[in-house]
């Protein structure tokens, strides 16, 4: 059995320009620490080999977050493959071609595939790198009939569009391939296939990066014996998450209902919809300063006086007086279905979408 810890997309140093300077300072503190947050999974999980999917880095890179990388391979002490992504291709710029890394780091180099023997693990992992922007289907063609009892891949790749200008994979190629595991990177929410007797899987961007990116974040854990047993383990990293909630008469309320209890450093986007006479923005945010990190959007509409059209002199205004008038003297169901009925016609009348109760 082989156990495996596949990781991709961490984008070190992503540009993070939809957010303030307190959150990117945040975020980056984070992202910094995240390499060694994944040094400790493997770890703490026993694997014996890494697989690097590409876009470890996001095009621009610091010294900061070179180190952090190389520090937390270092650490993990097991070989590990990199296949570089569109984001961080294997060029004269790249960081994988200027800067030193641990010798237990083998990277792929070539636009083509090429293989690298574990005679310890009865292993071979083949990869290859993006030289460029995109890079065609790699997998066409290929075999792997190789002496090893474990036949892997590592590749920067599309799984989702067959047209696709970024090394698209399709079950047929990996059902064709003869491998036992098939390591992609470049979609940012975990996914996977069974094709044949192999397994194509990718583990998603390990912390999001916007509200595009929501919700749980990890890494892969892969076992590998007659078939690939894969494990998805969440990191402790800030989480994004976009909602929507109806405020109705009491704003605070409603948004409190659908933030966690005790405060939070994660990123909420709250759509705030439904009626309303006129959302206090700045009273919200004081009132939920525990949520440095929560971004609100008014889309209430204007509560309307549903009897604002009753002194017209106008077929509108004749409806709602006759409704109105109808409100006197009424026993209390007959006046809540009058309101009823003069609510609905006023949303009509404005050319929204009606929702029977």
């Amino acid at each position: 059995m082989i156990k495996v810890l596949h990781s991709a997309d961490w984008h070190m140093d992503a540009p993070l320009r939809q957010f303030t300077s307190e959150q990117r300072k945040f975020l980056r503190q984070k992202m910094l620490a995240l390499p060694g947050q994944i040094a400790d999974v493997c770890e703490r999980e026993g694997c014996g080999l890494v697989l690097l999917s590409g876009d470890i880095f996001d095009g621009e890179y610091t010294p900061e977050s070179v180190e952090a990388v190389s520090r937390a391979l270092a650490r993990m002490e097991v070989p590990v493959f990199i296949a570089p992504g569109n984001h961080d291709y294997f060029g004269e710029k790249s960081p994988w071609f200027r800067e030193e890394w641990p010798d237990n780091v083998y990277i792929f180099q070539k636009q083509e595939l090429s293989s690298y023997r574990l005679p310890s693990m009865d292993a071979r992992v083949y990869g290859a790198a993006f030289t460029g922007m995109d890079c065609p289907a790699l997998l066409p063609g290929f075999r792997a009939d190789c002496e090893e009892r474990y036949a892997l891949m590592v590749l920067h790749g599309d799984p989702a569009s067959a047209d696709s200008p970024y090394n698209p994979v399709t079950a047929a190629q990996v059902r064709d391939s003869g491998l036992d595991y098939l390591a992609l990177g470049h979609i940012h929410a975990p996914g996977r296939f069974g094709a044949g007797a192999g397994m194509c899987a990718w583990p998603g961007c390990p912390m999001g990066h916007g509200y595009d990116e929501t919700g749980v974040k990890g890494v892969l854990v892969v076992e590998i014996e007659q078939e690939a047993v894969i494990r998805f383990v969440p990191l402790n990293v800030p989480r994004f998450y976009d909602l929507s909630v109806e405020v109705g008469a009491d704003p605070a309320s409603g948004l409190g209902s659908v933030l966690p209890g005790g405060g939070s450093e994660d990123f909420f986007r709250v759509r705030l919809t439904g009626e309303s006479k006129g959302l206090d923005l700045e009273a919200l945010y004081r009132r939920f300063a525990a949520y440095p990190n929560l971004k609100l959007l008014d889309e209430t509409t204007r509560a309307a006086d549903l009897w604002e059209a009753a002194g017209e002199d106008s077929l509108e205004g004749t409806y709602f007086r006759i409704l109105q008038t109808r409100m006197a003297g009424a026993d209390a169901r007959t006046r809540s279905e009058l309101e009823l009925t003069a609510k609905l016609s006023r949303q009509i009348l404005q050319g929204r979408e009606v929702e029977l109760p």
